[in-house]
């Protein structure tokens, strides 16, 4: 009797074991998926950030298969999430491209994150508190430093992570939200900014930072709106220089 319940007890051990280790294996295959996607996403969307993807560029399945070594379905799962961001577009022909980089509307979209920038300022310095500002200097430091090396993925991440910061401590969650749509949608915009200074920014710039950080702390509201519309000017009138006195077509810039 108690070497049949021994003998059943080992079996029902043998196939909980079989099937850790088949549960295992599974869950290891997902994490090395998981994996390969986010490093196909993340090698992608840099470069289509940094403009070594030009806009206009065919993205072929095929080939990126055989570049990053795996096979078609995480490198779809990379394309979808690039695609959520808008940094690549499917065309009616099936044909996937880097997307475009929308020049003729580029003056409604410097004033939409002008005014971003000023109102989340505003809100930030009535409605701010200790760690909202603890986050803040946090990524008002990782964009110094990024500056510092000539970090340029670093600085549009950084940037970007400031002045979210910045809106989420004005307690607004649309103007948040519309802030980071547009921070989000000009970060190939940025990275003519910084192109323009050979990726070296003057770090009067990263000081801009710094005093709309002081008004906010003042509370001072006209400050910050000031500071902030300065900091947007800047910024718009240095991408316009930029471009305007490249004499290469729009999409020859992107390269």
């Amino acid at each position: 009797m108690e070497c049949c319940i021994l003998t059943k007890i080992t079996g029902e051990r043998s196939i909980m074991a079989k099937t850790s280790l088949e549960s295992s294996g599974l869950q290891s295959q997902q994490v090395r998926r998981g994996g390969g996607v986010a490093h196909v996403y993340e090698t992608l969307r840099n470069e289509i950030i940094e403009l070594k993807l030009a806009p206009g560029s065919p993205i072929d399945e095929t080939e990126l298969s055989e570049r990053f070594a795996m096979s078609r379905t995480p490198i779809r799962e990379a394309l979808v999430r690039l695609a959520a961001e808008g940094l690549i577009t499917a065309l009616t022909n099936r044909t996937t491209i880097v997307s475009n980089i929308d020049f003729v509307q580029l003056g409604a979209f410097f004033d939409a994150l002008t005014l971003m920038y000023r109102v989340t300022a505003r809100l930030a310095a009535i409605h701010y508190n200790e760690a909202d500002l603890a986050g803040i200097r946090a990524h008002q430091r990782r964009f110094a430093e990024a500056v510092e090396a000539r970090d340029v993925l670093g600085m549009i991440a950084a940037n970007r992570d400031f002045h979210i910061a910045i809106a989420e401590a004005g307690r607004n969650k649309y103007y948040t939200d519309l802030f980071r749509r547009l921070l989000d949608d000009g970060r190939r915009i940025l990275r003519l900014y910084y192109r323009s200074y050979d990726d070296d920014l003057p770090r009067q710039y990263v000081a801009e930072h710094e005093h709309i950080v002081s008004a906010m702390i003042a509370r001072d509201q006209d400050a910050c709106d000031r500071l902030a519309t300065a900091h947007a000017d800047q910024i718009v009138r240095q991408i316009r220089a930029y471009i305007s006195a490249d004499s290469r077509s729009v999409s020859s810039i992107a390269l």
